[in-house]
Order: structure tokens, then sequence, then C-alpha cells
């Protein structure tokens, strides 16, 4: 069964849902969305009976639902273990018992003292979601400003995603995992054992930059991480016992080969139906039926096929420093004429959600400096203020 709900639902996964018949779960998200479930009562009692149930969230705004719902399968806690950052690090202490976290109150912050915390570290939200709240601190100095520009976000941001997807009542601070970071989407199937269905390289303007703007997949991106990150997600299936049950990773792989995950989301891959929507183009299968279907992508076979382009998501965030209220339009044409080759852009409500859209592209290795271009973009050359 599928879950939809707001904030979007790609064309792409509306389509995927039509062709093969998948069940919609009956939700006043889902009739708001145009969806018009077949018999949800007997998927709803056949879902309540299976031990391990086929479930996919297109946003974690339906993790209220599962827990109301599904209260007698292992879902809920399942999802809570991933979603409560503490948890997530109790978990896996066997796999990294040096690794430093701490959990603090919301209110408690600005009494923290950042000498007792090693440098660099990380700050999030206990339950978060699309790096909001989240900074790096790399000197103690910075400690008070990073509490003030929380605060700010939060008091602008704080009301758009329910508490299941973001809760700022808590926070954890942990040690910056080092290297280059990645997100994986897959899945644990019915025995626990992990299918991988996309790798993604998230690049950064600098050091400093925890955003969420530019991600790119590529044949080498697949094959040189395929093996070794198989392996990390097995010990993770194992610690949680999960089965049958989609995530998103976010992890970090260091020059010597070290992974440490950053954070690992819960019966969804990439939001906004991102990364599942632009593997299908880039691989040619379909990431959703493949979930449903239990079907492993035969990667060797798809590496040999492709060629060397990349494919990306580029994500429009409102980098601006200009409040959504004050901004009239975005000039959507004029980002397109920067591309090689702009596959799908998908406008979004900017003023509710602080993003102007999200776009998908591929480009030529050579070309690469596009992508650097809008990593560094603030965008306000794109915007038009109201007078």
């Amino acid at each position: 069964m599928i879950l939809v709900d707001r904030p979007y639902i790609s064309d792409f996964l509306r389509k995927t849902i039509k062709e093969h018949s998948l069940p919609v779960a009956d939700t006043p998200a889902a009739a708001e969305m145009g969806f018009t479930p077949g018999h949800p009562e007997a998927a709803l009692q056949q879902l309540r009976s299976c031990e391990n149930p086929l479930i996919y969230t297109v946003s974690e705004n339906s993790i209220a639902w599962i827990a109301e719902n599904l209260s007698g399968t292992p879902l809920p806690d399942w999802i809570d273990i991933f979603k409560n950052k503490a948890r997530f690090r109790e978990m896996i202490k066997p796999m990294y018992p040096d690794f430093f976290f701490r959990e603090v109150l919301f209110r408690d912050l600005e009494d923290l003292d950042p000498g007792d915390v090693p440098l660099p570290f990380i700050v999030k939200p206990g339950v978060g979601f699309f790096s909001m709240g989240v900074r790096k601190v790399t000197h103690r100095n910075e400690w008070k400003s990073t509490v003030d520009s929380i605060k700010s976000e939060i008091e602008n941001t704080g009301n758009v995603y329910p508490a299941e997807v973001l809760n700022t009542a808590s926070f954890i601070i942990e040690e910056y995992a080092d290297g280059d970071e990645f997100a994986v989407d897959a899945f644990f199937d019915s025995e626990g054992e992990p299918v991988i269905l996309g790798i993604f390289n998230h690049i950064f303007s600098s050091g400093e930059d925890v955003s969420d703007r530019v991600y790119i997949t590529s044949k080498n991106i697949v094959q040189n991480n395929l093996d070794e990150f198989t392996g990390f997600l097995r010990h993770i299936g194992l610690l949680s016992g999960v089965r049958n049950f989609p995530v998103h990773a976010e992890i970090r792989r260091d020059s010597s080969g070290r992974i440490t995950p950053i954070e690992i989301n819960p019966m969804r891959f990439g939001g906004w139906c991102t990364t599942a929507d632009i593997s299908a183009i880039a691989w040619g299968f379909n990431p959703y039926v493949y979930y449903f279907s239990q079907k492993r992508p035969d990667w060797p076979e798809i590496l040999k096929q492709s060629g060397e382009k990349l494919y990306s998501i580029i994500v429009l965030d409102n980098s601006t420093g200009i409040e959504e209220s004050r901004i009239s339009s975005f000039n959507y044409d004029l980002l397109l004429s920067r591309f090689e080759n702009p596959l799908e852009l998908r406008k979004t409500d900017y003023k509710q959600y602080a993003v102007f859209g999200f776009l998908f592209a591929e480009t030529s290795e050579e070309n690469f400096s596009e992508l650097e271009w809008v990593l560094g973009s603030d965008l306000r050359e794109f915007i038009t203020t109201a007078p």
C-alpha cells in the first residue's frame, strides 16, 4: 500500500500507481490529492494481518497515520528507531563505540558549554527533515550565533511540517563525520537483506555548507560504492531487524573507506519524489515497482549499458537571504537557460515551503562547472521582489 500526503507527489509516481494498480490508503490527504482508493478497508485489514506489511510513504507526514492504524505491526517502532536521532545513535553504538553524541533539550541549547563537545560538531533536531535546523560548529565562539540562527529558522518554518517529521523539542549534538557524503535509496527485503536502488553524491560549496542543493548520480558513483554501502546496510538490518522496509540513508565515506551514517530516513526514498524518480531516468528501472515486487536491480548489466553522463537533482531552496513574503516571482526560464540539458523542472509553493522548486538535469562530465555554479549561487539573480 502507498500512503500519499502533502507536500508533493510526482506525475511519475501517480502514473506508477495507476499502471501497476498499487493500492492507496484511504486518507483525507489522498482524497485532496485526487486519489480514489479501491477497497481501502480490505487493504487495511490485509496490512494489519501481515507480519511485515509492504508500505511506502510518499511523505513523512504519513508517519502519524501508520502509528494510529498499524500499531499492531512492528512498523511504528521501526520508524522511531530511525526517525529519532538519539535512539538511532544508541542502536548503532556496537558499530561506532567511540562516536560522540549527546541529546539536548531545545530550551537548554543556550546553556550548553561548547567546550565540552569535540570540535567540529553538528547540531540538528532530534527528529528532523530537509536540513532544517542543522548547523556545523567549527569554533567554540560560534555557539551563540549558531543557537540564534537555529531559533530564527524554527520561528519561520516550525509549523510547516508535523511533529512526526520535524520536532525541535530536543536536539542532538554529535561529532562531525568527515569524508564525501552520499544519499542511498534502498529497501530491506522480506529476509532483511538490503537492496540498493540508487546512490547519489551530495556535494557542497564549502566545508561549512550543510545545504541540500545538489545531488549527483553516475556510473562511477554507483560502481565505486555499491558493495561497501550494501555491506554497511546489512549491518544496519541486523541491528534493527527491519523487514520490507524502504529507507533513504545519508552517509559519509572518508579517504580510508570508513563509512559513518548521518541519518537513515524511514519508509521512503528521497523526499519530494526526487531520488527515486531520477534513478528511473538514469538507470531505466522503476524503484517503486522494484520495492513492491521485491526485485533487485541487475547493477552489473545496468552499468555496463550506461553512458558517462551525470544526473543531478538541484534543490532550489531559498538561499537569497530575502524573506519569501517579499519575493513576487522567480525566473525559471532564465535558470533553465544555464543548464546543458534540463530534464524536468518541478515548481513549488516557495512562500509556504521556502523552496522555489526542484530541477533534474543531465550533464556531461566536462561541463561539471554548471553544477558548481548552481551549488554556489544564492539565486538572487532569478527573483523579483515586491515593491
